[in-house]
């Protein structure tokens, strides 16, 4: 069948389209839109974001171009870096220790027998506890950037916050702008452990998990006194992410991600699917 080759997979509940584009099959400027037209839901496969995997320079594995499925390029993705993983040990591209270039840094990843952990680039930006006025009320959050902006609101009932709604008016909103930002709403369960629900940006929805989110929302925590590594982060799909770091002063290192990733599917796009965007074909 004619068409490009991928697979889907899915990081709790977090699912993506790889592709293996070493060979150039999809042009750079063709991604964006191939990512929306693959990731819609009715018309396409269906999917929170959409990976290319290409050739890297000296001194790692591979690199990727990562697209959120409204076709937006994001610099980071905890769950969709942990998929790449998998996919790249899949193709023979890498041992199960590994790099990887993002357009938040350099990667590392192993990839074990029944979990994919990942080390994220240092967390930055971080501000505790500051008040905007949304949609008539004021909301206390806190901000970091763990890869991408995020800000953390705690709810001691987030599983009936109304993340969707709220989620997006804080993502637009003007203090953010003109990059917007993910919105997390967590509660802690002891010191081992938080729930956490995300409302991404360019998905512009509630996603089943969030990699980055959960990161994010453990730091804010830890920095509050009211968590210490690891923490297991149950997310809105119900599986659990293990977050680890080490706090050094009035920061963190050595920050990681950890947690299953299963292939769902594999396949081919159809050429229809993306008129003049796919310039030849890939194989897995």
């Amino acid at each position: 069948m004619e068409g490009l080759a991928f697979y889907k997979m899915s990081g709790h509940g977090n699912d993506f389209l790889l592709v293996d584009n070493r060979q150039g099959a999809v042009a750079a400027s063709d991604m964006a839109a191939l990512a929306r037209a693959a990731c819609d839901r009715k018309r396409g496969v269906g999917a929170d974001g959409m990976v290319f995997i290409e050739n890297g320079p000296a001194g790692v594995d591979f690199a990727w171009r990562f697209f959120n499925d409204d076709g937006s390029a994001a610099e980071m993705c905890g769950n969709a870096a942990r998929c790449a993983a998998l996919f790249a040990k899949m193709l023979g591209l890498a041992q199960p220790r590994m790099r990887f270039l993002t357009l938040a840094g350099v990667i590392q990843a192993e990839v074990g027998s029944d979990a994919v952990k990942v080390q994220l680039t240092p967390a930055r930006d971080l501000k505790l506890d500051f008040d905007l006025e949304v949609n008539g009320r004021t909301v206390r959050m806190s901000g970091v950037n763990t890869g991408v902006p995020h800000v953390v609101v705690f709810d001691d009932d987030p599983e009936h916050a109304p993340v969707k709604e709220l989620g997006r008016a804080i993502r637009f909103h003007p203090h953010f702008q003109p990059a917007g930002t993910n919105v997390n709403f967590a509660r802690t369960l002891g010191e081992h452990a938080l729930y956490n629900r995300t409302y991404e940006r360019g998905v512009e929805d509630e996603t089943l998990a969030c990699g980055t989110g959960c990161l994010a929302a453990v730091l804010v925590a830890a920095a509050k006194g009211r968590v210490a590594s690891p923490v297991q982060v149950t997310t809105q799909g119900g599986e659990i992410l293990t977050v680890h770091f080490i706090r050094s002063g009035n920061g963190f290192e050595n920050l990681y991600l950890e947690g299953p990733v299963r292939v769902v599917c594999c396949g081919r796009l159809s050429l229809e699917l993306m008129p003049g965007q796919a310039k030849g074909e890939s194989d897995v």
